[in-house]
């Protein structure tokens, strides 16, 4: 269940006349956080390879769906030119797009192609969708990059998701070097780090594991896994000018895991 500052309407329009940007919008962080963008007042070009969810999520949002397979350069490409064209500009882009298949398991028993797969959509497309946001960025002199990696990037897991983890430790990476690279241009660049977010990808992963998910729980210090408008809402700063001096993050929005040793009983 949602809690009460996650289902309040924002009250804040920091976004106005802004295009944003988001992959993986037609569920989870990245409809909510498609949502939440719009009604801060930005133009949302919701991307998704399932069309039906991502025209959903358009209209929800009075925005733009462009049907997009975020590992296919062409189809990456058209989508920030749509937006462009479409809107005049590309002010934010937030690379959300992921898949935690559960083929992808202990390093033991992984194999080479759920490996593959897990990093073309987890951290390929992280590459390319940057690749294609900076220019139109560095054009105007002024950009927000918000990439999706994980609390398991800053932390070891005993239940391992190996290409998972792996990905996510890479879109860190990445993120931290293109904030730092590009941060004298006007761009800034973060990773935001979620906890476990109570999402559809996380029911039907734990639905298959429930000892793996009450394993997992008990080390969230908050009780609970997060909802995906308390992600949005991070997300929502991190494209506003309110974060304008936060850049090269890794941004953790995770119930307290990280910073715990032992958790409330």
């Amino acid at each position: 269940m949602a809690t009460a500052a996650a289902t309040e309407r924002p009250v804040c329009r920091r976004l106005v006349g802004r295009t944003a940007v988001v992959t993986g919008a037609g569920s989870g962080i990245g409809l909510a956080s498609a949502l939440r963008l719009a009604s801060e007042g930005a133009h949302v070009v919701c991307a998704d390879v399932d069309t039906e969810r991502g025209k959903a999520a358009a209209e929800q949002t009075g925005g733009l769906f462009v049907e997009t397979d975020v590992t296919d350069a062409d189809q990456v490409e058209a989508l920030f030119r749509t937006a462009n064209d479409t809107y005049g500009s590309v002010d934010i882009a937030f690379n959300n797009a992921g898949i935690s298949p559960p083929d992808d398991d202990s390093i033991l028993t992984t194999e080479l192609d759920a490996w593959q797969r897990v990093q073309h959509v987890n951290l390929t497309s992280v590459y390319l969708c940057c690749r294609q946001a900076i220019p139109y960025m560095r054009e105007q002199g002024r950009g927000s990059i918000i990439n999706t990696a994980s609390f398991v990037a800053v932390m070891g897991a005993a239940t391992s998701q190996i290409s998972y983890t792996a990905s996510k430790g890479g879109v860190l990476a990445m993120s931290r070097e293109l904030g730092v690279q590009f941060a004298r241009e006007g761009i800034r660049v973060n990773a935001l780090c979620p906890g476990p977010v109570n999402t559809p990808l996380l029911q039907e992963l734990f639905a298959k594991d429930p000892e793996r998910a009450l394993r997992r729980l008990v080390h969230v210090p908050a009780g609970r896994f997060a909802e995906a408008e308390e992600i949005a809402a991070a997300v929502a700063f991190l494209a506003s000018d309110d974060s304008s001096f936060v850049n090269a993050s890794e941004f953790l929005v995770d119930g307290g895991i990280a910073g715990a040793y032992v958790t409330p009983q």
